[in-house]
């Protein structure tokens, strides 16, 4: 295996790890975001309130997002062990 086999592979590890989280990343920054200007125009400054709803949404959008994250897995693995005996030898 050449070093830039192994570059290239790290490189689709990485970029499929920020694309498979991303999603779910946007949703709770979002959700906080919203919950953060919330409690700025009202004044409550309660530090329990954020975390029941971005765990709320953060379960919404695994249910959401998943199949297509699961999907985007396996592709990934498949390839990387299809392609074991060109890694290896």
């Amino acid at each position: 295996m050449t070093p830039d086999s192994i570059m290239g592979l790290a490189q689709s590890s990485i970029y499929l790890t920020i694309l498979v989280l991303a999603p779910v990343l946007g949703v709770a920054l979002a959700v906080g975001l919203i919950i953060s200007i919330f409690q700025a125009i009202t004044q409550i400054q309660e530090q329990t309130l954020a975390f029941a709803p971005k765990i709320i949404a953060v379960f919404v959008s695994l249910l959401f997002f998943g199949p297509w994250m699961l999907t985007h897995l396996v592709d990934y693995t498949r390839n990387i062990l299809s392609n074991l005996t060109r890694f290896i030898g």
